[in-house]
């Protein structure tokens, strides 16, 4: 006799995931306006479930368990899960189309093999002679990596459930679909089932699972917003075609810190490590002194970096004068140019400003404000920078030097790489211990591109 199933329709949130017995122009949850979806529903009539021997436990009464975890032996990827992925995690992995998502999962496949880790790798995207045609390319062996085409949500967490592997990979998450949706792969209420049903199979396995994510026009991970708040890792693969660098940065990870980066270069091979980031991001030291380019340290996470910033500054043509910022906020840029104008005296709106960050990098950092300005005053009054000359500081309206944090770490770094000379916010030069580089600490902007500009 053949079990009967009921449709019925629901409406879920694009945004936030939430479940609504009839359409609506706001949802309730996340208050956003037209993001319902409708989707058929498909459910059997069965008894309700309990947890066997679940009970209230008080924290004081909970035992630790002490679980070894897995270390890739990729370090810009271990570095940004917390040193080691732990049996039973989570990890979403998302980023633009053509970024490398797939490659990085391929060599981290790789990478879990040769350490001993029997790896599952399930693809919804490619057919299996793709599979070897890219990992011939990656030059990945395999030997202890199985490959399936599998989108039917039963059917891999069966394969989960045997316990044989303890590296599952997803090729991705919206290529995953449930029979108990009548909709097609990729919509609202088939990627939260699947990623709910994927994770708690993994959890009662001990696997670490990996999900690929497709990410929006918007730049988030697309599907409901629950998705990431159901995983325990959230990294972002991020880059551009025009760059050859791949920055891998973790936005939430409950069993490690989310403020490390990995950094990774695409070559014909695939994706390799880059061993000096600051290094990848400047120019040639061997190069003639230039006006417009000044070196400064950022902190990405707990690493610090020398990015160069480069500034164009000439008379304006037209009417009004153009601004244009690469790598770094607009009205940031717009900001400066002010107080350059009122504190310093410099005409600035008579003039077409560009500034950009070598490398494609994009920055929020307000340590780079000195860097900045001194690269823009550089341009504007055709006067060089010196070289192994390192510009640090946060500007404020009324002109004055504010201090950096982990200013060590960017002293460090840069004196690891040859520069000589550092001008700082005089407040921090208490907190720098002993180092090779002569510290100018100043107190305010004038004084401060006094000293760059010699």
């Amino acid at each position: 006799m053949t079990t009967r199933r009921k449709v019925k329709t629901a409406y879920f949130c694009s945004q936030c995931g939430a479940e609504h017995p009839k359409w609506q122009g706001q949802c309730r949850e996340c208050q956003a306006w037209n993001t319902l979806i409708e989707e058929r529903v498909t459910t059997r009539k069965s008894a309700p479930s309990r947890p066997a021997g679940a009970r209230p436990t008080k924290i004081s009464e909970i035992t630790r368990e002490e679980r070894d975890g897995y270390i890739s032996g990729i370090a810009e990827l271990d570095r940004v899960l917390g040193g080691k992925v732990l049996p039973g995690m989570t990890v979403l992995l998302g980023g633009e189309p053509g970024i490398g998502k797939s490659t990085l999962l391929l060599q981290a496949a790789e990478a879990y093999s040769k350490a001993g880790l029997p790896v599952l790798y399930v693809t919804g995207e490619e057919s299996l002679p793709q599979i070897k045609v890219r990992s011939q390319r990656l030059d990945v062996a395999g030997d202890n990596v199985t490959v399936i085409n599998l989108t039917e949500l039963n059917d891999i967490v069966s394969l989960i459930g045997t316990g044989d592997y303890a590296i599952v990979l997803i090729d991705s998450i919206q290529t995953v679909a449930s029979e108990q949706f009548d909709s097609p792969p990729g919509t609202v209420g088939q990627i939260r089932e699947s990623a709910s049903q994927l994770i708690r199979a993994a959890k009662t396995e001990g696997c670490a699972l990996y999900l690929v994510g497709h990410i929006t026009k918007e730049g988030m991970i697309a599907g409901p917003k629950v998705l990431e708040h159901m995983v325990d890792t959230v990294i972002y693969f991020e880059g551009d075609s025009a760059h050859l660098y791949r920055i891998l940065r973790v936005t939430k990870n409950r069993f490690g810190s989310v403020a490390e980066i990995g950094l990774f270069q695409m070559t014909s091979n695939g994706l390799a490590e880059v061993a000096n980031p600051s290094s990848f991001f400047l120019t040639d030291s061997d190069q003639p002194q230039r006006t417009g380019a000044a070196v400064t340290g950022i902190c990405e996470g707990n690493r610090p970096l020398l990015v160069e910033i480069q500034a164009l500054v000439s008379s304006a043509a037209y009417g009004n004068p153009q601004r244009v910022a690469g790598g770094i906020d607009g009205k940031r840029l717009a900001l400066l140019l002010a107080i350059l104008e009122k504190r310093c005296g410099y005409p600035m709106g008579t003039q077409d400003v560009f500034v950009s960050v070598a490398g494609g990098l994009k920055l929020t950092e307000p340590s780079l404000d000195l860097a900045v300005m001194a690269a823009i005053v550089s341009s504007l009054e055709n006067r060089p920078i010196g070289s192994g000359l390192l510009v640090l500081g946060e500007v404020g309206l009324s002109g004055e030097l504010r201090g950096v944090t982990m200013i060590e770490r960017r002293i460090a770094e840069a004196s690891k790489l040859g520069y000589k000379t550092a001008v700082l916010p005089k407040s921090n030069l208490a907190q720098i211990g002993s180092t090779d580089m002569e510290l100018i600490g100043v107190a305010d902007l004038q004084t401060a591109l006094d000293k760059i500009l010699g």
